[in-house]
């Protein structure tokens, strides 16, 4: 727990209504926690995907832009969500709470508490938000559509910003050198944005086949986020220094 854990969480009760909404929140998120808060690592990447997602939208080119900025705030909605339910006592999905449990420490590096935030936002989040939003926009997903092409259309922006994460992050939550030598890096070069939003379209589709079967659908959401909290778990390994000789 942090001593301004209060300020997040009246940050990420009010809901988000628009793309302005949600920049506006992680701005006040940003602007609240420390440096040696992990999550301010995450919501720092998140905010840049935000900033150039409505950048994009902005500029025109996509074949349905309300539906894509519908998803963008959709999106954002769950991440708040389960801020506010761990900061609140609740319960978060497993996911987010490993990283909400490591926020503190120092020995895990800055891009690794962005990556495990960004696992657990696409490999669990993100296939409810693409049902949610289709269902408030009578669209159906899948491949092919003017909506999955737009989706696909962001990937080059969203991987260029993870590269650029994978740099500047690449210190400790404190911002000291990391060891020269670490698995770490075997661990975030494999990562890959473009992969993992492919995979959620994928388990939006199965998700919204599973519509009339609630029980169903509850049980897939619940192994995603069993799937997603192994890969966090493996994100948020602390990197040890290196013996002294």
């Amino acid at each position: 727990m942090f001593p301004y854990d209060s300020i997040l969480l009246a940050a990420v009760t009010a809901t988000p209504k628009s793309i302005d909404d949600v920049i506006q929140t992680m701005q006040v998120i940003d602007g609240t926690c420390i440096n040696g808060d992990g999550l301010k690592w995450f919501n720092g990447l998140y905010l840049q995907v935000t900033q150039a997602v409505q950048s994009r939208i902005g500029s025109g080119g996509f074949n349905d832009p309300q539906w894509l900025a519908g998803l963008d705030v959709q999106f954002a909605r769950l991440y708040f969500g389960a801020l506010a339910s761990s900061l609140s006592g609740q319960a978060a999905p497993e996911c987010w709470q490993v990283l909400f449990n490591s926020r503190s420490q120092t020995l895990i590096a800055r891009i690794q508490f962005a990556l495990a935030g960004v696992n657990a936002h696409i490999n669990h989040d993100l296939a409810q938000a693409i049902v949610t939003n289709c269902q408030a926009t009578a669209t159906i997903p899948q491949h092919g559509t003017a909506q999955y092409n737009d989706y696909t259309e962001l990937n080059g922006t969203l991987d260029s910003l993870i590269e650029s994460a994978k740099r500047e992050l690449h210190v400790r939550l404190l911002g000291d050198a990391l060891p020269p030598f670490s698995r770490l890096e075997d661990t975030i070069a494999a990562w890959s944005m473009s992969a993992a939003r492919e995979s959620a379209w994928n388990n939006a589709e199965l998700l919204w086949h599973l519509q009339p079967m609630p029980l169903l659908a509850f049980t897939f959401m619940n192994t995603l986020d069993g799937l997603s909290t192994v890969a966090g778990k493996a994100l948020l390994v602390p990197v040890p220094d290196l013996p002294l000789n």
